[in-house]
Order: C-alpha cells, then sequence, then structure tokens
C-alpha cells in the first residue's frame, strides 16, 4: 500500500497533522501502536497556548474546548509566604491559555479523524523505516498479526523518543542533547474542586509545588519529590499535608479531596537535531522533551506539525518546497526558545538537592525581579502562553 504522508503515532500530534492533510486533500495514515482505549484514557499534559488552540479552530476541531476549556489569563506565583499574579493578556497583546486536558485533545481528533474516513490504524506496531534518503521511505509494521508495509511520499515520526522514526537518522547524522534533572514530579488527580481559579507555582524550602485543574470539579497537583520516589510510599494524608505547607499563604486554603490517581514524572530536557532527514520527519516527543514546568510539551509538538502541515500542503498545491526545506530549522529555533523556558521556570522554582543557600537567594532574587520588573513580567508571560507561529 501507498499513501503521500505516513504519520507513525496516533497521539495529539499525529491526529492533529493528518487533520490537516486530510482536510486539505493530501492522502495520510496513521499508524499508532496503542488500542483506542489506552490512547483516549492515558493522563498527560492540560494547558493549550494560544498558537495551539488557533490551530485546532482552523482545523474546526475546537467545538468541545471551545464550550467546556477553561480559559485562563495569568498564573500565580508563590514564595516567601507572598504571592505574584502575571496577567497574560495585559503583557502579551492579548493572548492566553487553556486548560484542557491532552485526553480531551485526542480524543475529539480521534472522533472527527474516523468520521471523515481518514485512515487511523490502532494496534499497529511498527519495526522499522527504511529509506529516508530515497524518494519512497517503507515503513514496515505489524498489525492484527500480520507483517505489512506502507511506502509513503513522506514520513512523520511522532512516535515518542522511543519510537522507531529516530533511529531513521543515522548516527553520524542525529545529534541528541540532553539534561536529566535530579528530581520528579508526584502527580495526584482529586475529586475536590480546585482551590484556585489559576494555577499556582510555588517555591518552597521544602520543593516545587504546582495546583493545577482538570475541570471545575477535579484538581490536579503536583509535589518535588526525589528520583526513584514509590507513589506508595506517600499516602494521601501525607500528601495533603505537603502541598499544605508548600502553598502557606495567610488567608488561604487549600481544598481536600479524595485521591484518585498517584503517578511520579521523571524530569528531563531532550532535542535531536535535525528535525528532518530525506523525507523523514520528526515531531513532538520524537524530536524534543521538555520538563513540564513551562507547559511546553503538547503545544511544541502542535507547532511541530501546523509548521510541518502548512508546508506539506504548500507542496501538495504549487510543487513548491521550500517551506518543507526549511522545517528543521524553523521548529529547532522554536524548541530551543522553549526549552530555554521549560530550564528557567524548573531551576527558578525548584530546589536542587545539592544547592547551596547562595543559590536559594539566587531564586528569590529572580522571583523579586519578575514581581518587580514589567519587563521580566512579560518575558514569562509572552513565554507561557506561546510565542506566535512564523
Amino acid at each position: 500500500m501507498h499513501t503521500t504522508v505516513g504519520i507513525i503515532g496516533g497521539g495529539p500530534a499525529g491526529l492533529l497533522l493528518s487533520r490537516m492533510l486530510h482536510r486539505a486533500g493530501v492522502g495520510c495514515v496513521v499508524l499508532e501502536g496503542r488500542d483506542r482505549a489506552y490512547v483516549e484514557e492515558r493522563q498527560r499534559a492540560g494547558i493549550l497556548e494560544q498558537s495551539t488552540v488557533d490551530a485546532l479552530r482552523e482545523v474546526d476541531a475546537a467545538g468541545r474546548l471551545d464550550a467546556e476549556g477553561l480559559v485562563h489569563d495569568g498564573v500565580e506565583l508563590r514564595w516567601e509566604g507572598r504571592a505574584h499574579r502575571i496577567d497574560f493578556p495585559s503583557l502579551t497583546d492579548g493572548r492566553r491559555v487553556w486548560v484542557y486536558a491532552q485526553t480531551e485533545v485526542v480524543k475529539d481528533l480521534i472522533a472527527l479523524q474516523l468520521a471523515d474516513g481518514a485512515a487511523l490504524r490502532f494496534g499497529t506496531e511498527v519495526r522499522s523505516v527504511e529509506g529516508a534518503d530515497t524518494d519512497r521511505p517503507t515503513i514496515r509494521y505489524t498489525h492484527d498479526g500480520q507483517d505489512k508495509t506502507l511506502t509513503c511520499d513522506y514520513v512523520v515520526g511522532c512516535d515518542g523518543f522511543h519510537g522507531v522514526t529516530r533511529t531513521a537518522v543515522p548516527e553520524g547524522i542525529r545529534r541528541t542533547y540532553e539534561r536529566v534533572y535530579p528530581f520528579s514530579w508526584l502527580g495526584i488527580l482529586a475529586d475536590v474542586a480546585p482551590s484556585c481559579d489559576e494555577l499556582i507555582y510555588a517555591h518552597s524550602p521544602r520543593g516545587f509545588a504546582l495546583h493545577s485543574m482538570r475541570s471545575p470539579e477535579v484538581s490536579r497537583m503536583y509535589l518535588q519529590v526525589p528520583n526513584g520516589t514509590d507513589p506508595a510510599d506517600w499516602p494521601d494524608e501525607r500528601i495533603w499535608d505537603e502541598l499544605d505547607a508548600r502553598f502557606a499563604l495567610d488567608g488561604w486554603k487549600l481544598g481536600r479531596g479524595p485521591i484518585t490517581s498517584k503517578n511520579v514524572l521523571p524530569m528531563r530536557s531532550s532535542v535531536t537535531e535535525p528535525m528532518r532527514y530525506g523525507r523523514v520527519f520528526l515531531a513532538g516527543d520524537a524530536a524534543h522533551i521538555v520538563p513540564p514546568t513551562g507547559a511546553k510539551g503538547l503545544n511544541l509538538a502542535a507547532a511541530d506539525v501546523t509548521v510541518l502541515g502548512r508546508a506539506l500542503i504548500r507542496h501538495h498545491e504549487t510543487g513548491a518546497s521550500d517551506l518543507l526545506d526549511t522545517y528543521s530549522g524553523t521548529c529547532l529555533r522554536r524548541v530551543w526558545r522553549a526549552e530555554h523556558f521549560s530550564y528557567f521556570m524548573t531551576t527558578t522554582l525548584h530546589t536542587d538537592p545539592a544547592q547551596s543557600s547562595f543559590d536559594t537567594r539566587l531564586q528569590i532574587a529572580q522571583l523579586d525581579r519578575i514581581a518587580a520588573s514589567p519587563h521580566a513580567a512579560a518575558e514569562l508571560a509572552m513565554n507561557y502562553a506561546g510565542l506566535p507561529l512564523p
């Protein structure tokens, strides 16, 4: 079987790209290794920046997002018993963010994909991508116990860091830059109304904490914990007590409720260059990973495929390959900006186990500067709400 664009990975990046291409009349097939239920239930990011929402609206995939998503015009920083709100619209020419879980984005895109008849195959184990430097790369995969082959004009890898697409870029050409952080996040979902209207990022001598939400009835919160932490070592009462201590602010109270989910997220940064080799393109986690502190993972993936989708559609309509040729450089400039912002947020707000009291005072000085300087606040706001796409 042959198609114009073979997309490996049926997460939000692969599905959004497929939606763009299908609407423009560009043939494509999405191959996803897991079954539909797994894909629709895996918990991931919950913050959508302005450009991601714009991209979903552009392909008529934002109906439920616009009806149910929670619009946020800022975030709150807490440190040393103080609080400071960063107002996004006033600092970013009106840009804002939405709380809408990645699981819901995926459900919306899958429903549209299946309703429109676009090719989406679950339970496909992609074994290899061959011939990246030829005019007809080949995807070899197994489906329903049978080995199959899909030839393509182009292959797009949205299959994550451990997917096979990264290895289609030869080792002598592929460069990966990484940083592993000396701490993790313990994340919880709790059946309790959020205790805040907007996200709270808290710096504390006890470690970082984040208060987020999934809906008006469900809270999502995180605690900085040592690497290798077992969630079983954190009973519910201990979690709530620690959250109370890290969010402590006079006159403010954290609501408690049944904890329905606990998981530990390691923290690391990674960038693979280039994001294109021959007719194979990398997008999303296949090319880059960011610590979740800056809320950039899903949004970077959406930016990648928006840039790539426009390039593929332009090539389909006009034969021009200029945007395809510049895809890697265009995306990597944005990727490294987001990596730097995520690093800044992570190192400013977390307590490194090896940091000195001098390091802590530098963190406090940085937070003080954000509170006192409109320029510093604007830089944080612009990066958090998302830089406009080129």
